[in-house]
Parts: C-alpha cells; structure tokens; sequence
C-alpha cells in the first residue's frame, strides 16, 4: 500500500498532515550527492539510470520528504529532439551548439519516441520506483514548452531573453510552431513517465515570469494546456509550477491541472481564495530561509501555515528549488518542522 500522502493532499482528500517536499531535492547541498558527482560528469549523471536513482532516493533517506522527485534534466528534452547539449563544469551552465534561429531549424526537430531516444528517464524511474518500495510516491517532471523554447532559442541560460522575445514579438507564427511542437513532445514524455510509474508529474515553467501578462497566456499558457490535454495520465495528479507568474494564478488553476505551484513572492492565503476549493496548493517557502537558524525556519513555516489554514489540499514545498550552500541540517530541520507543526491544521 502507498504512503499516498502527498497523493491524497494533491486530490484534495482528508490527509493527518501537510505532506511537505523540496523542488530540485538532489543537489550540491547534500554531501552524499557531491560524493556521487564528483565521478562522473551531470550528463553522465543524468544517463545512467542507477546512478540518476541513487542520487532520487537521497532526499528521501536523508532529508525525509514525503515524495521523490526522479533525477533529471529538462534539456534533456530538446537534446532527444536533436540538438547538441553541452554542459560544461564552470561556465555558466548548459548550452546547445547551435541555437533555433529559423522555421527550418525548427522544422528539423524531430517529435522522439520517448521510450527510445529518452530510454534512460524510463529506466530510473522504474529502478527508483522499485527501490521505494512504496514508501513514498515517485514524480516525474519536464519543463513547460516556454521553458524550453527559450533555451532553444537563446541557447543558454539569458538576462534579457533577446533572441526568444525577438521571435515571438517579430515572427510570432514561427514561435507557435515551435511551442506546438514542444507541446506534443511534453505530453508524451509525460505519458511515458507516468507508464514508466510515475505517481504524479510536475510542468516547471521557469521563465513564463519573464513575459507579460498575455503573452504568458499566449505563448506560455496556452502550451501547458495543450500538454494537459494531450497527457494520458491515467488519473496521476498533475502540478503546474510558473515562476514569477502571481498575476495568473486563476489561470493557470483554470488549464485544468491537479496542483497549482507557488513561488514564495505570492500570498498562499490570497491564492486560496483564488482557486477555492477546485484546486491544490504547493509551497512556498523563500528557499532563502533555510539560510536561518531552526528557529527561523520554524516560524516562516508556521506563517504559511496559519495563511493557508485548516484542511487539505496543501503541499509544503519550497517557493523554488533548494540553493547548493543550504546546510544539510537546516533543510532537515524545515521538513521536521511542516511534519510537526501541520498536525494541529489537520484535526
């Protein structure tokens, strides 16, 4: 039987307490990952099932979170849809060799078969389920098609996002080409995720905050939708994260998605009246707490606890993900504190 804790709280079902877990859980801040690291390069990292599962189950065994969330990379993605990632140690993070610039590099882009180009997210998400042994659920995840189309585009990480803006604002029929495409590719990773036993999935949209209002509707929105739509979930709840995206949290509510994410700049009180009772809530503590002595931590949970109040349909969670010189000991001291102090919320 499942701790299907974070499950129920996803549904909105009766749950003892609030389920808390942490975007981005393996990572620099845990030692043990470090020591996993330190062999091998993070795309090798990423392809080797065995490993990418060691480094998931961390967290779980370490920190004691209430769900899993398998190991990845979303540029993993475009890189089976045939470009050329690169990610060199020390120089400011991923890259493709060759950014989209045209239709034709967009029409060259193939729509992979995630089981073949994508075999090795399969195979860790089988190997990490079996290894959970249903003690907590597995998530699967990828990034929104915006996400990923300003990578593309951009090539790498970017200040002013020129080169997508300049896409979407000068040839915005091209720009939809490419984020249909980036939809149907998502919705059947996804798809592939949740048969490979994935017990929720998560869409992180990153940069969806960096457009305005409607064109986040536009450009961004409207492709996660259609990835919801397209998705074969089975019932597997899924959660929707936009980073910096307060002004559309309706909205996003209204794609039809199972959890709505929180980054820590919006009030979980106010975005409780917003979505009512159609929708779950994940967040949203500022990952920067964890920075703060216990005490600290504590208190910043009670005040989402308290905002949020009584009932179900709650994941504690970071407002972002979890920072690489966060102390190990500060982060359990975050979970242990949502564990203990939610009950009182859930009698």
């Amino acid at each position: 039987m499942t701790n299907d804790l974070f499950l129920r709280a996803c549904r909105r079902e009766p749950v003892e307490r609030t389920p808390v877990w942490m975007m981005r859980q393996a990572g620099r801040y845990l030692p043990e990952y470090r020591a996993v690291r330190a062999k091998v390069d993070f795309l090798t990292l990423c392809k080797t099932p065995e490993l990418a599962s060691e480094v998931s189950l961390q967290p779980v065994d370490i920190i004691g979170v209430d769900a899993c969330i398998i190991f990845s990379d979303i540029l993993v993605v475009p890189e089976a849809m045939g470009m050329k990632l690169f990610v060199e140690e020390g120089k400011g993070g991923p890259r493709f060799e060759t950014p989209i610039r045209t239709r034709a590099d967009i029409q060259k882009l193939a729509v992979p078969d995630p089981n073949r180009e994508l075999k090795f997210v399969m195979d860790a998400l089988r190997l990490t389920r079996k290894h959970l042994n249903d003690r907590v659920p597995l998530i699967g995840f990828a990034g929104s098609p915006w996400t990923l189309a300003t990578y593309m585009v951009e090539g790498k990480g970017s200040k002013n996002f020129r080169a997508m803006k300049e896409l979407i604002y000068s040839n915005p029929k091209d720009a939809h080409v490419l984020l249909e495409k980036l939809a149907r590719t998502v919705a059947a990773y996804l798809s592939a995720k949740i048969e490979a036993g994935a017990q929720a999935v998560q869409i992180f949209d990153t940069w969806g905050g960096i457009l305005p209002p409607d064109e986040f509707k536009e450009f961004s929105l409207r492709y996660i939708e259609q990835v919801l739509t397209l998705l074969k979930s089975n019932g597997v709840p899924t959660i929707v994260f936009c980073k910096d995206c307060g002004h559309s949290v309706e909205a996003i509510a209204d794609t039809g998605c199972t959890v709505v994410g929180l980054d820590w700049s919006i009030d979980i009180a106010k975005a409780r009246m917003m979505v009512g009772s159609t929708t779950a809530l994940q967040g949203n503590l500022d990952p920067t707490m964890l920075y703060a002595p216990p005490e600290r931590i504590r208190d910043g949970v009670k005040k989402i606890l308290e905002k949020y109040g009584k009932g179900s349909g709650h994941i504690f969670n970071l407002g972002h993900g979890i920072l690489p010189d966060i102390p190990v000991e500060h982060a359990k001291a975050f979970v242990q504190a949502v564990k203990e102090e939610s009950v009182k919320y859930h009698q």
